[in-house]
């Protein structure tokens, strides 16, 4: 053969190889990088092709969907009751990523997760009929919720101390996520909705931590007790009134004058919630130890999922003393979600040992069947010994019974609590932060629920701002309706 011609042949060749190896790229690598793509337009009308799967509450779905006119898109997603439910469903839209459980359950409610396929579904390609999101909130605590924070901005979350399960995840003031479910109209809701200075889209609940103020000394106390720094919550504390933080001349003052808060007991300490108590304990123990119980309930952890990631809780790190002394009654930059300060009164009630928190209890393909059951899985850790956890309860149930926490009694209840009022802004110089933290017992049924309640802004006057006057009934009113 001519060389020219043999050249000529082997360069071909060699371009005909180049073409079937780009062909085999683009068909096996980038075609499913361009299906997998956000921007493509084919992604989302498959997806809003068939009904979407539902979320349930109680047996009953508070999603649905609704056939469009005159548009690619044939469904988009409903909601019953939306604004109740926001913090717990997230949207789902036809313009924007979904978030919450409607983001973290995406594949299974449109179909496309692959333990929803059947064999003849992985044959044909078709995808597969969708499953549901049971969840494990309880319709009726979730409403008291609500209701109670009213027009208060704020959230609330309730646990079930003994199981874990999430029984109410409320934020307000809230939106409807039905405004965001239609690409024609949702643009306009998204930018009134972001430009709402009281910030309806973020779940307060879940991912917004806030200095929990006095709600945050069960930690220190806790701490104390376990470290062995006392015996008991009536062995008096060396706790000189007033206390000037170390290394200042700046006191540590209290918010009742009168209260008897000189070398208070934890119990006495808990109950006219006395600064200078807990500010010099935390000095005390240090802030190595009182981090280190503060992380045992959940304080920075980054990873926290329920299955919602929740905003890291944070104690920090490399203070000084006057700082750790702060720190000691939850300012400084101590900030905690109501999601932490449930679970801190959770594991309190139930002697010591904190199960998991969690709002999904199973998923389920299209005829029922649980994929994946998180009750079951659940893990439970000791945070406390039994004997600490029983103290703690006392001296709860005495805050409630004789001291800042009387609103939040209940006829038939044993009620543990703790108030808390958190400075905020330079100088105080804002509307405190108002919250409450709590369990309930019933004396009669047996059910246990732990709440925590914090209210950012109100129409209280700054003199009427505390965790009794604003966040204690909403507790209360929780707790009923868990214990009913």
């Amino acid at each position: 053969m001519n060389k020219t011609i043999r050249r000529a042949s082997v360069f071909a060749l060699l371009l005909v190889l180049a073409l079937l190896v780009r062909a085999t790229w683009v068909q096996f690598y980038d075609g499913k990088a361009l299906a997998d793509d956000n921007d493509n337009r084919r992604n989302v009308i498959e997806t809003y092709s068939h009904p979407l799967g539902n979320i349930i509450v109680a047996g009953d779905a508070i999603t649905g969907s609704a056939r469009t006119k005159g548009s690619d898109l044939a469904y988009k997603r409903t909601y019953k009751n939306g604004e109740l439910y926001a913090a717990v469903t997230g949207y789902a839209s036809q313009a924007y990523a979904p978030t919450q459980l409607e983001g973290i359950y995406q594949d299974l409610l449109n179909g496309t997760d692959n333990r929803l396929k059947t064999v003849m579904d992985t044959v044909t390609g078709e995808r597969a009929d969708p499953g549901d999101v049971l969840t494990t909130i309880d319709p009726a605590v979730q409403k008291a919720a609500y209701d109670a924070l009213g027009d208060n901005k704020g959230a609330a979350v309730a646990i079930d101390p003994k199981t874990g399960k999430i029984l109410a995840a409320v934020s307000t003031p809230s939106y409807d996520p039905a405004q965001l479910t239609d690409a024609n109209t949702a643009g306009v809701a998204w930018k009134k909705l972001n430009s709402d200075k009281d910030k309806p889209l973020t779940n307060r609940a879940l991912r917004q931590p806030l200095p929990p103020g006095s709600t945050f000394k069960l930690v220190v106390a806790a701490a104390a007790l376990e470290d062995g720094l006392y015996k008991n919550v009536d062995d008096p504390t060396d706790s000189p009134d007033p206390y000037t933080l170390p290394g200042t001349t700046r006191v540590l003052a209290n918010e009742n004058k009168s209260a008897p808060c000189k070398n208070a007991s934890i119990r006495v300490a808990l109950r006219y919630s006395c600064n200078n108590v807990f500010g010099r304990m935390a000095v005390d123990l240090g802030q190595d130890k009182v981090k280190a119980m503060a992380e045992k309930f959940g304080f920075n952890n980054d990873a926290l999922d329920v299955p919602v990631r929740a905003y890291s809780s944070v104690y920090p790190s490399n203070m000084d003393k006057a700082q750790t002394a702060l720190s000691g009654i939850g300012q400084f930059d101590v900030t905690a979600t109501p999601l932490q300060m449930a679970m801190v009164s959770a594991a309190i009630a139930n002697g010591g040992k904190l199960v998991s928190p969690h709002m999904v209890s199973q998923i389920t393909d299209s005829g029922g069947d649980v994929l994946k059951d998180y009750d079951d899985s659940a893990e439970t850790k000791e945070i406390v010994s039994s004997s600490t956890a029983e103290q703690l309860q006392s001296a709860m149930e005495t805050v409630v019974k004789d001291g800042t926490g009387t609103n939040a009694l209940i006829d038939g209840v044993t009620v543990g609590g703790k108030t808390g009022t958190a400075q905020h802004g330079e100088n105080n110089s804002k509307t405190p932060y108002a919250w409450f933290t709590s369990y309930g017992k019933s004396d009669s049924g047996g059910k246990e629920v732990a709440v925590a309640v914090m209210v950012e802004q109100s129409d209280a006057a700054r003199s009427e701002v505390s965790g009794n006057g604003l966040a204690a009934p909403v507790a209360k009113a929780m707790m009923q309706a868990a214990l009913k």
